[in-house]
């Protein structure tokens, strides 16, 4: 909970009158939307994730960057692309997670994409496996502003860590985390807050006790137990968690798994943020990894006009209307 406090204060010092009203009026058009059962959108995106790169050097089975099957180009983010987003966002985006698919740290100029958006006054945070955190990259990270430092690690042990992070070194990752947490303690700072994310999966849930001492003593901010998307799930999979609360699945009855949740005809995300690929297409969340649903590209058009265009309207007025008709939403927990 300090930590949720401590983020939190980071948040709202960004916040402005101008931020303010945009969040309300997203959140009132996404109510009145819900009421009348038509797409109603007042504001920009107050949320965006911008992809920094495709590239990684993991290959996770559940990953389309460690599985290296894209249907999608793949690539590295531009600095000219990425200054033209925040540049149209500043005054309105609150929250920006530098991360979509691969490793963030991978990107050449990765710190100096948070250092910018920190300065336009946007409250940052991004995903790493914790492979690259050097002495030198751990010091640039801590002076860039960056507010959020989220590390999977799916194992405490090598042997179950690499059943999931395939190519992956356990030890590389804990010593960076050490060596991240020891020099913000010497400089005194509060930022980055560390989360230590875990994907529950069936091969490692037996380990939790153990990690959750492990990361109490290493000292981070939070520790987090995800639940992990499967692809083809109906099928069962030896990573679907035996513990239903780390599931998003559970037998339908009829020898197949479905959706814990039931999936609802609504979905905030659709009014509040949006994805940007490293080549600048516009879709609608995290979930669509292959960038099926293009709802338009920057440099042909600004995030505005992308955000209230007719394609964009028309998928929310699906969600709306019967949300399991769009594949990318028969596996999410929203």
């Amino acid at each position: 909970m300090k930590n949720k406090w401590i983020k939190a204060k980071a948040y709202f010092s960004h916040l402005t009158l101008k931020k303010a009203v945009n969040f309300l009026l997203l959140y009132l058009s996404f109510v009145l939307s819900r009421a009348i059962k038509k797409p109603v959108l007042w504001g920009y995106p107050t949320t965006l994730s911008i992809e920094p790169t495709t590239s990684c050097n993991l290959r996770c089975p559940e990953c389309p960057s460690g599985l290296r099957n894209f249907s999608r180009p793949t690539g590295m983010l531009s600095e000219s692309l990425y200054e033209k987003v925040i540049s149209e966002t500043k005054d309105y985006l609150t929250y920006l997670h530098l991360y979509f698919q691969g490793e963030p740290f991978l990107h050449p100029k990765f710190t100096d994409l948070v250092s910018l958006a920190n300065q336009s006054g946007i409250f940052t945070s991004t995903s790493t496996n914790a492979h690259y955190l050097s002495e030198q990259n751990i010091k640039k990270t801590l002076d860039s502003g960056l507010k959020q430092l989220i590390i999977s690690m799916d194992g405490i042990t090598q042997e179950v860590y690499e059943s999931y992070r395939v190519g992956g070194k356990l030890s590389k990752v804990q010593e960076g985390l050490g060596r991240l947490l020891q020099i913000r303690k010497e400089k005194k700072l509060l930022y980055p807050r560390v989360v230590l994310q875990f994907l529950v999966t069936g091969k490692n849930e037996h380990q939790i006790p153990e990690l959750k001492d492990w990361a109490k003593k290493m000292g981070v901010d939070e520790l987090q137990l995800k639940s992990t998307q499967i692809y083809n799930f109906e099928n069962g999979s030896d990573l679907i968690p035996s513990e239903p609360q780390y599931s998003r699945y559970v037998p339908d009855g009829k020898g197949k798994w479905k959706l814990k949740k039931e999936i609802e005809n609504k979905c905030w995300r659709m009014w509040q943020g949006a994805v940007i690929t490293w080549d600048g297409r516009v879709v609608p969340c995290c979930f669509d990894k292959d960038g099926s649903h293009e709802m338009g590209k920057i440099g042909e058009n600004n995030l505005e006009k992308i955000w209230k265009n007719k394609k964009y309207q028309t998928f929310r007025n699906q969600l709306l209307e019967n949300r399991k008709q769009i594949e990318i939403c028969k596996n999410c927990t929203e």
